[in-house]
């Protein structure tokens, strides 16, 4: 029997390091845990798939959450199932051990039912937020400006007596932020 374990953060701006260091108490050795940076709704997870191609009957494999085994409900029972299938336990470390039973099956099922419903709550108060956003007055979707209307027009104005490499030097505003500003100006003209 070995111990596996699988750690998966959704951006590069998140951070491996808790998760890896959890599966270490556990008993997995840095060689047998496999971790990605990938994000949920991607369907290739190349470390993922390689775990699962290694484990082999009596394995255990241990992830600190549901979530970041599976996508959603569906895959995350898919998976689960083909793993009790091939005999290879599963520690869910928030959780417990998942097993091959009618209460674990029921368990697991419940589990991935309510983390569906909970990535879901969020998309939807997201996208609410964003609607009242939109209704207000002066919204704009996107990143703020960078730069506020007062350095534009004087960056501009400098364009008449200036190159754009000279103003980019001069107000440190990108030479392709000015081209983009001079169109948006002469479309609005």
């Amino acid at each position: 029997m070995k111990i596996y374990g699988y750690a998966r953060v959704s951006t590069f701006g998140q951070d491996l390091t808790s998760q890896i260091e959890q599966l270490k108490i556990e008993g997995c050795t840095e060689s047998n845990i496999y971790s990605e940076y990938f994000t949920g709704i991607q369907t290739n997870r190349p470390q993922l798939n390689e775990l699962l191609d290694q484990l082999e009957e009596g394995d255990k494999l241990f992830v600190t959450k549901l979530d970041r085994l599976a996508r959603n409900t569906k895959e995350g029972i898919e998976i689960i199932e083909m793993l009790f299938a091939k005999g290879i336990k599963v520690h869910v470390l928030n959780v417990g051990l998942l097993e091959n039973t009618t209460m674990g099956n029921f368990f697991l099922q419940t589990l991935l039912a309510v983390a569906s419903m909970e990535r879901n709550l969020i998309v939807e108060r997201t996208q609410e937020g964003k609607a009242i956003a939109r209704q207000r007055e002066g919204f704009k979707e996107g990143r703020p400006n960078k730069y506020t209307k007062k350095q534009m027009d004087h960056a501009i104005g400098l364009l008449e007596t200036h190159s754009y490499n000279q103003v980019t030097d001069l107000t440190g505003i990108s030479k392709s932020t000015l081209i983009r500003e001079v169109r948006r100006r002469k479309l609005k003209h």
